[in-house]
């Protein structure tokens, strides 16, 4: 072996150690009119990566970008390809496919003749992934948590799938183990792989924690991170984010208003509320203070001519909730697969007016443009609250859309913790886009034009 051919082999390792290289899919086959430029540029990118994830905001099209994704993994391998959606969302991706002029068939059973097919995650385990040359997870955050049950089923389901695309609007870039677990999907670093890589464990209160350990970046670490996830990975929130113009893309006003019910509930021992700390008192304070809050939600909604949702967080919200708001039906999780569906269909139809539901029940890719009126509770999830408006306020929605939250004086700290996850999640998509910037900028040929200084092992 030459010392050239040593060279470009070390550099190869180096490339390969990096975790940035790596184009797996094909040159596009059919890329249709009916997408916009920024659309066309993501997908063209996801299908050259062949394994990759699209993390574009609510409203921005993911449905037409995954299908024309699928239909050119089907050109090209003439294999079915498999779609995977939140309850409800299959029917409303069909219709998109009609509209689009691409044939997507629906399978419950594993049973399939074919072609683009879509099933709800709940049941991928009737089907085989031997059957598939591609995969589309919508709405893939439903792999988020590493112990999951159904992020341990998608990632075996995927493993030796070819053709791979992940697509969110909630990518919870402040939310690093999420990238952990999409890139391991996608056959890139495992998550596990990825905290050795890029963090170190510490036990300080004010790094970012899941589950009882706790990690910051390494002190080298930040800036090759966001180049490693930007080499498997887009975002935008808006077309401007990839470069073109946002017309069309300007979302209406959105307005969120702030009701503290009543003066929350004392303790035995103390003479007046406190604001709650632990999560034990938090969840005694929202179970103390169930029958205000749901009886404030109702008199608000009643005054709302148009359609409207009401979001909860207990079982006890939902049915006092579905009681009080004339004409309301609720979608609760003791319901089967069909009827959660059935009334999903029928409130995004118009059949019907409210709803009452969970957001880790229906707040996930479904389009509510009908519908501009919101009632919720505040969690620690942001990611739930934020998937929960954006059903209805999403590009698409043509009135300003209105979000009414009511909590009480105990549970201030829950809201004060939704603002602050807020606006992190704010400054570290901005982070993002900005290394997408960049990385979109790199050659991944790696070209190399200066001679490298070789080791004398080498030369032996």
């Amino acid at each position: 072996m030459t010392i050239m051919d040593k060279t470009s082999e070390y550099a190869d390792f180096i490339l390969r150690k990096s975790q940035l290289g790596g184009l797996h899919g094909f040159d596009p086959l059919w890329m249709p009119e009916f997408l916009f430029p920024f659309q066309r540029d993501l997908v063209e990118w996801a299908i050259q990566k062949g394994r990759g994830a699209i993390f574009a905001d609510c409203g921005l099209g993911k449905t037409p970008m995954q299908l024309v994704w699928a239909e050119n993994v089907l050109r090209k391998t003439n294999r079915p390809v498999l779609i995977l959606a939140p309850l409800a969302v299959a029917p409303q991706t069909i219709r998109e496919g009609e509209k689009f002029g691409i044939t997507v068939t629906r399978s419950n059973d594993g049973q399939h003749g074919g072609g683009i097919v879509i099933t709800n995650y709940e049941r991928l385990h009737h089907f085989d992934p031997a059957d598939f040359d591609g995969v589309v997870c919508d709405e893939s955050s439903a792999i988020k948590h590493a112990k999951a049950k159904r992020r341990q089923e998608i990632t075996v389901f995927m493993r030796k799938v070819p053709y791979r695309l992940l697509c969110t609007a909630t990518a919870a870039p402040n939310d690093f183990f999420e990238l952990g677990t999409s890139s391991e999907a996608l056959g890139y670093l495992g998550f596990e792989d990825m905290l050795s890589r890029f963090f170190k464990q510490e036990t300080k209160k004010d790094y970012l924690g899941w589950g009882r350990a706790k990690y910051r970046f390494r002190g080298h670490a930040a800036e090759p991170f966001w180049k490693w996830v930007c080499s498997w990975a887009r975002a935008c929130r808006k077309p401007s984010d990839l470069g073109f113009e946002d017309d069309g893309f300007i979302l209406p006003p959105l307005r969120e208003r702030e009701h503290k019910i009543g003066a929350g509930a004392v303790r035995p021992d103390m003479l007046f509320s406190l604001p709650a700390v632990s999560l034990p008192e938090q969840r005694a304070e929202r179970r103390a203070t169930i029958m205000e809050r749901c009886e404030a939600v109702a008199e608000t909604v009643a005054a709302v001519d148009g359609p409207s949702v009401s979001w909860c967080h207990l079982n006890a919200e939902g049915d006092l909730l579905a009681k009080l708001i004339p004409d309301a039906l609720q979608v609760a999780g003791s319901m089967s697969v069909e009827q959660k569906e059935e009334r999903l269909i029928a409130f995004q139809s118009g059949e019907l007016k409210r709803i009452v539901i969970k957001p880790k029940i229906g707040a996930f890719g479904l389009n509510w443009q009908h519908c501009s009126r919101v009632t919720t509770f505040p969690s620690h999830s942001y990611e739930q609250y934020y998937q929960a408006v954006r059903r209805c306020w999403r590009f698409g929605q043509c009135k300003p859309v209105t979000v009414d939250i009511f909590t009480t004086e105990g549970e201030i700290r829950v809201l004060e913790n939704l603002k602050r996850k807020s606006a992190q999640v704010d400054n570290m998509f901005s982070s993002l886009v900005a290394h997408m910037g960049d990385a979109m900028k790199i050659d991944r040929a790696m070209t190399f034009d200066t001679e490298e200084e070789m080791p004398t092992w080498l030369h032996q």
